[in-house]
């Protein structure tokens, strides 16, 4: 596996799990939501406030900071080989609108601690270690999501993530450059060794197994498609059932469809909306334009693609009847990925050396790891959340969990940068 170097921490050294639980929550405390969580969202001024919180940090460990043209930062613990490529891990601390304290925060700052611990024990590896957060990752402001990640991969133009807009209008590059982190960085033009991302389930699996570590072997890929229904406005008291042509009545149908589609695929296949935009957005006035997002998701290359084809072919069938023009544009997609079988097996060896109960797992969220895959070897490591409950204000885990998963994250990153003797 492309030389990879292999020189293993002592079974004994764990991270500092007060020191990382206290980080988790000082950076909370930047974006609160209204009921115990985060509304961080990317490029606003909460997530300005949360990167220099997080900059201020690694430069108290010493760390020096690189940041690219679409604002993704870089921070550098030195290797012993000035001829080394790096080994990369991290995440992102961007927020869902009502989102948790854990999801991408955890990633990042563990990855902080790792390097803090290497640090306290005096350690030096072959490798440098670079702790990353990628701009906006979650999509919930600009579409698609892993939206840096994906530049970097080559998957995404730089020119076409500038120009993506939020609801209001504003677009990713103004807006980067609004809050001042627009980086010098060209774009994917550092090399990585290795990529690691820690990050929690966002599902059930692991609290209803009762394991401590998810070991992550592959993700699920996923299309969104945005779909544009145009109606007639009209007076929803007035206007006779038989005259309406109603953009609103055709959504629900097709979010019906959505629903059969993903059952008729089971198991392994997910589908549904979660944004939907009316307009006028009025009380007694029936829609003229409905815009609105499936999501459908399988680890099945072939159940994705068919899903994604039956949908767009039965939507036009359900408008057109009643009037309303259909139509539709994938905003994300990313196929299935396989992480790599050594780093895998790294995370595996680490859980099973620490006394961590584990399993393997399908994620069935994206993340910044199914892009790095594509450059570079790149695995996961999971911990489990409570009801599996994220992209929610009460999303949580515990501190027991969260210092489980970045000891494994631990050793695993340091096998693979190799201490130096």
């Amino acid at each position: 596996m492309r030389g990879l170097s292999m020189a293993a921490p002592g079974e004994n050294l764990r991270v500092n799990s007060d020191r990382l639980w206290d980080s988790i929550m000082e950076m909370a405390k930047i974006g609160p939501g209204i009921a115990g969580g985060n509304n961080r969202q990317t490029l606003t001024d909460s997530d300005k406030q949360g990167r220099e919180l997080f900059k201020s940090w690694c430069d108290q460990a010493g760390l020096a900071m690189g940041v690219d043209q679409m604002g993704t930062m870089f921070m550098t613990r030195a290797g012993t080989d000035p001829d080394a490529l790096p080994v990369y891990v991290g995440s992102h601390l961007d927020t869902q609108p009502t989102g948790g304290k854990y999801d991408g925060v955890l990633g990042v700052l563990s990855g902080l601690e790792v390097v803090r611990s290497l640090n306290d024990l005096g350690i030096k590896t072959k490798h440098p270690i670079v702790v990353t957060n990628w701009t906006n990752e979650e999509g919930a402001r600009f579409a698609p999501a892993m939206l840096a990640s994906g530049v970097f991969a080559g998957v995404h133009s730089q020119d076409y993530a500038y120009a993506r807009k939020d609801l209001d209008g504003l677009t990713f590059g103004d807006e980067l450059k609004r809050i001042g982190w627009v980086g010098d960085e060209k774009v994917g033009a550092r090399k990585m060794h290795a990529y690691f991302e820690y990050h929690i389930e966002q599902g059930p699996i692991l609290e209803t197994e009762n394991k401590q570590i998810g070991v992550v072997t592959h993700c699920q890929g996923l299309w969104w498609l945005e779909f544009t229904l145009t109606g007639r406005e009209a007076h929803t008291g007035s206007t006779p059932m038989n005259m309406r042509v109603n953009a609103g009545l055709a959504m629900a149908r097709i979010l019906e469809m959505v629903q059969t589609v993903a059952m008729e695929n089971q198991p392994g296949a997910v589908g549904g909306v979660g944004q939907v935009k009316f307009s006028p957005n009025s009380r007694n006035v029936l829609p003229g334009t409905v815009i609105f997002t499936v999501d459908i998701r399988s680890p099945d290359q072939a159940k994705l693609d068919g899903m994604r084809a039956r949908i767009e072919k039965e939507a036009p069938k359900i408008c057109e009847p009643l009037g309303v023009k259909c139509s539709v544009e994938a905003v994300g997609h990313f196929d299935p990925v396989t992480f790599d079988p050594t780093l895998v097996g790294r995370v595996r060896t680490a859980a099973e050396k620490l006394g961590y109960s584990h399993m393997n797992l399908i994620s069935g969220a994206g993340h910044d790891a199914c892009w790095a895959a594509k450059v570079a070897p790149a695995t996961m490591v999971m911990c489990p959340c409570v009801g599996g409950l994220s992209h929610n204000e009460a999303e949580d885990i515990s501190k027991e969990w969260a210092a489980a998963g970045a000891d494994v994250l631990f050793h695993a990153v340091v096998e693979t940068a190799g201490i130096v003797e």
